[in-house]
């Protein structure tokens, strides 16, 4: 297991200053108590302790929040893309200009009409 990068009493101060992004940094995660650190302070082992559950809680947390907030995202969506209309089914192909054209003539002169 790593050791911290600074001493006990360091991370005891840090937390204590409510600098949490300093101890991490100085390794306040991989702090494991040992014997003599009560002799440092009292409160040291129990202190370090109770703030990495506390963040080890608050970050689980924030997992648990983003899966949920994804998981909710998700389900949005495939509700709207059931909503959704389907796409209207053009049951009779446009004809071409060209092709309208020479149908309008042919329809004009079977009903005896002049084309234009």
């Amino acid at each position: 297991m790593p050791t911290p990068s600074a001493s006990p009493r360091q991370l005891l101060q840090y937390v204590l200053d409510d600098d949490i992004d300093a101890a991490l940094d100085a390794g306040l995660m991989d702090y494991v108590a040992q014997p003599g650190d009560a002799a440092l302070d009292p409160r040291l082992p129990q202190l370090l302790q109770d703030t990495q559950r506390r963040l080890r809680d608050a970050w689980a947390a924030r997992e648990r929040h983003r899966a949920r907030a994804a998981r909710l995202a998700r389900r949005a969506a495939e509700r709207e893309a059931r909503r959704a209309p389907p796409p209207a089914v053009n049951t009779k192909p446009a004809l071409p200009p060209a092709a309208a054209a020479i149908l309008a003539r042919a329809k004009a002169r079977a009903t005896g009409k002049p084309s234009a």
